[in-house]
């Protein structure tokens, strides 16, 4: 055995390489053994000559899961819980991040008639917004209000005085999906993808999409509205369509 002090550069650097084209371990974790020896080397030992590195991971696109409206339904209705239900209304009826949901007060509802718009404070990029505020997920919030009395944070954890974690609310969202018997759930963030999609179906404006998701740049909102396999469905192809118009 070596002492790790005195592993050279090209020992560290034969390392990486095993785990990484030999024991084939996940880029997360040869990411952990990347960031440690470089912790060590660089700040604990002061070597001014580090020659170990990991190749630059290229970005995997894997395709959003997108679900049809009647999916959707059976998931944000399974929960018992009224607070898990209403966190899961204001996840699709808004288009909320699951940061954005935790982070969420009470006086972020804007509910007058002539207003119904929920508020955004500090979202992703330190930005502030405003999104839609769903006439039914209002009632459900007004039920939810009168039963579990929120104090600071509208979606409390544990303590009234803290906000419910993300992890928590991911939890909520795999639970209703085990309940409604959905598989391949990728995460709440389901919802949001959700959201702009059937809104984009509904004939909302991509412009209008962009300012309720809080996105910068156009090319971000496109990339959140997909085709159900409804819409698909209902698409023809021109070559049909140009013969069935004679």
């Amino acid at each position: 055995m070596v002492s790790p002090d005195r592993l050279t550069n090209e020992q560290i650097q034969r390392f990486l390489n095993h785990i990484i084209t030999e024991r084939k371990l996940e880029w997360s974790t040869v990411n952990v053994y990347f960031s440690t020896y470089r912790c060590f080397y660089c700040r604990v030992l002061k070597r001014d000559q580090i020659r170990f590195s990991i190749p630059p991971r290229g970005r995997s696109k894997k395709l959003p899961v997108v679900l049809d409206k009647a999916t959707v339904r059976r998931i944000i209705n399974a929960p018992s819980n009224i607070k898990h239900w209403a966190v899961l209304y204001m996840a699709y009826g808004s288009g909320l991040r699951v940061s954005e949901i935790c982070r969420l007060k009470p006086h972020h509802i804007e509910s007058a008639p002539e207003r119904m718009m929920v508020r955004v404070e500090q979202g992703k990029g330190r930005k502030d917004r405003y999104t839609l505020l769903s006439r039914k997920a209002l009632g459900l919030l007004k039920d939810y209000w009168r039963f579990c009395r929120p104090d600071e944070w509208l979606f409390f954890g544990r303590d009234k005085s803290q906000p419910m974690s993300t992890g928590t609310a991911q939890a909520i969202y795999y639970s209703a999906c085990r309940k409604a018997g959905i598989q391949h759930a990728r995460g709440i963030h389901t919802l949001r993808h959700c959201f702009a999609s059937h809104l984009m179906e509904n004939g909302a404006p991509i412009y209008a999409l962009k300012r309720w998701l809080g996105h910068s740049a156009l090319s971000t909102t496109a990339g959140y509205c997909h085709l159900t396999r409804e819409q698909w469905q209902k698409i023809r192809s021109p070559l049909d369509m140009l013969y069935q118009e004679k």
